[in-house]
């Protein structure tokens, strides 16, 4: 019996040790707005943390993410930044609101056109099944410009205030303004996704910190998508 005993403990500590490393939690966070509010640079900024060198309108759909560390957690953020022009947005808007866990709606404050837009934008992710359910964050982008503002700080209180989402005003480009909450937008996010279930599980990456930016390319002929790394 006591050979017996032995076998079973020798056989539980080689199953220990085969057993896979903790999982990461993964968390889909869109952000939406018009063309040109500078989502690609907020999200480039926050996953690389700077600002890109060089930008062009996006064609399909650019996905970012990175690794971050949350109360000793270990969770993963995928940004998804769509095309604002609609031309360009048709052929995969099914694929980009699926699975979402949080939404970031982007206005450019020296642009009162792209702020008119934003019930159009919460009407879509409500026709997408993303009600106010779904954490969301308002943000206000560009705001270095102080001399070119079209959108008062107040006007996008009452806006944010009426549809129960806090508003962030921020810049993008500028890393040394007063008004620098790129980080603090995401985490926000972050912080409130943490005890939420998670999109799906994967195995952590080596090391740890920011992850290589990925740029998920959608075929126009073709509803399904594709992961390109760069």
């Amino acid at each position: 019996m006591a050979e017996i005993g032995s076998s079973v403990e020798i056989s539980g500590s080689l199953a220990s040790s085969t057993l896979p490393p903790p999982r990461t939690r993964i968390f889909k966070i869109i952000v939406i707005g018009d063309s040109g509010v500078g989502k690609t640079c907020l999200t480039y900024r926050f996953c690389a943390g700077k600002f890109p060198e060089k930008t062009e309108a996006t064609i399909g759909v650019d996905f970012r993410e990175r690794l971050v560390e949350i109360d000793g957690e270990k969770i993963k953020i995928q940004l998804w930044d769509t095309a604002g022009q609609e031309r360009f947005r048709k052929s995969m808007v099914q694929h980009y609101y699926r699975n979402v866990h949080a939404v970031v709606f982007v206005y450019d404050v020296t642009n009162a056109a792209s702020f008119r837009s934003l019930p159009a934008w919460i009407e879509e992710c409500k026709q997408h099944a993303l009600g106010t359910e779904v954490p969301r964050i308002l943000v206000g982008n560009k705001c270095d410009l102080q001399d070119s503002i079209q959108v008062g700080t107040d006007v996008a209180q009452q806006f944010a205030d009426a549809h129960s989402m806090p508003v962030f005003e921020t810049s993008a480009k500028n890393p040394n303004t007063n008004s620098d909450h790129v980080e603090a937008i995401f985490m926000t996010v972050a912080h409130k996704l943490k005890s939420q279930k998670p999109l799906v599980l994967s195995q952590p990456p080596e090391g740890s910190g920011v992850t290589e930016p990925k740029t998920l390319i959608v075929n126009m002929f073709s509803p399904v998508p594709f992961e390109v790394y760069h």
